[in-house]
């Protein structure tokens, strides 16, 4: 655990002081008083946003790049495995992603690679309570009985991490490709008699190309304790917009500790760069179709950043099931799963079939 450079500290009570989203400074949670801009963010962060060699860190990531440069206690929930971070003046009670009270200490061999660059959060928590409860609102097949309770009482703000990979691509391609034509072809009908018909043919030529590609910030999550497939629907995460990581963003927020660690990350980077490399070169393949398509490609200039980004969770049972809601911290997008009615359900389809059959009763009475 690294020493703290800096206490986030109220200037009029000495209480601390935690990132307001709303107001864009450090805020007092005892006397509200605004931080001046000055101090706003005094302890150390990053000047710029660097990208960094790939090839050179998965040799091995420098000792003085670790660590969150201010004291922070993390903690594993043995349910969902997420690795929370927070102040060790919190105590952890329960599990910001899934609720559960299932915490224990986490102990790493080697401190976490720490991050350069974030998002910050623009969505304050009462913004987001009002837009939770509207598409809460707007879900006409969940039951009724969830818009009675406090859902947005288990609302948490969370920094979630991220891996972001360039790419210089320089790619070869060959193909087959098919041009169509039409041709007329005569057979015999069952009944003996000669028939013609219209049929489609293709003619296959050879193709090459050649493509040139630099792939900018591609996205690899690296969070265990939101779900992946909500953090693709809640959109992206605008990376021009990245500012240089300094611990005052983090200062009264909980931040999850990445466990898709650099190899694993730059892996699915790739897979991903060259499936949009492929599709990117079947787009040039000239004709009306192709096939047998082989791509030859040459990765440099790879670099990565290791980013947080903000995320509003929340976590909640419904009927002995978990389910969450993920709101982008930055653009207010909305993505979550919740229970469904079958009440509701089967008087949506009673009445879809009530509207077939009355449909159908007058058509026979116009027809008599």
């Amino acid at each position: 655990m690294t020493t703290a450079l800096n206490k986030f500290s109220c200037p009029a009570c000495g209480a601390e002081a935690t990132w307001n989203p709303a107001k864009k400074a450090l805020v007092c949670g005892y006397c509200a008083t605004v931080s001046p801009a000055n101090i706003e963010l005094s302890a150390g962060g990053a000047e710029q946003i660097v990208e960094h060699d790939l090839v050179v860190a998965l040799r091995g990531i420098p000792d003085d790049a670790r660590g969150w440069e201010v004291e922070r206690t993390e903690v594993r929930c043995q349910s969902c495995q997420a690795i929370s971070v927070f102040e060790p003046e919190r105590v952890g009670q329960r599990c910001d992603f899934c609720g559960s009270s299932a915490l224990v200490p986490y102990e790493q061999t080697k401190e976490a690679f720490r991050p350069e660059s974030l998002l910050e959060f623009l969505c304050s928590e009462s913004q987001v309570r009002d837009a939770v409860r509207a598409w809460y609102g707007s879900r006409w097949f969940a039951p009724s009985a969830l818009g009675s309770r406090a859902m947005t009482d288990t609302l948490r703000g969370l920094y979630i991490p991220y891996w972001t990979f360039d790419a210089q691509v320089d790619a070869q391609w060959t193909a087959e490709s098919g041009y169509h034509y039409q041709e007329t072809e005569h057979y015999t009908d069952s009944e003996g008699r000669s028939q013609s018909r219209t049929v489609q043919r293709t003619r296959w030529e050879y193709s090459a190309g050649s493509l040139d590609h630099f792939f900018d910030d591609e996205l690899v999550a690296a969070s265990r304790g939101v779900d992946p497939e909500l953090l693709a629907d809640v959109g992206s995460f605008p990376t021009d917009k990245l500012k240089p990581y300094n611990a005052g963003y983090l200062s009264g927020w909980v931040v999850e500790r990445y466990q898709v660690d650099l190899v694993a990350a730059a892996g699915s980077a790739r897979e991903r760069m060259q499936a949009e490399l492929e599709d990117l070169c079947a787009r040039q393949v000239p004709g009306d179709t192709h096939r047998n398509l082989q791509v030859n490609a040459d990765f440099s200039g790879q670099t990565f950043k290791h980013i947080l980004v903000p995320v509003w969770l929340l976590s909640y049972q419904f009927g002995g099931r978990n389910y969450q809601v993920v709101v982008n911290g930055y653009t207010a997008t909305i993505a979550g799963r919740y229970p469904k009615s079958w009440i509701k359900i089967t008087l949506a389809v009673g009445f879809v079939l009530l509207g077939v059959l009355l449909v159908y009763f007058l058509l026979q009475n116009e027809r008599a």
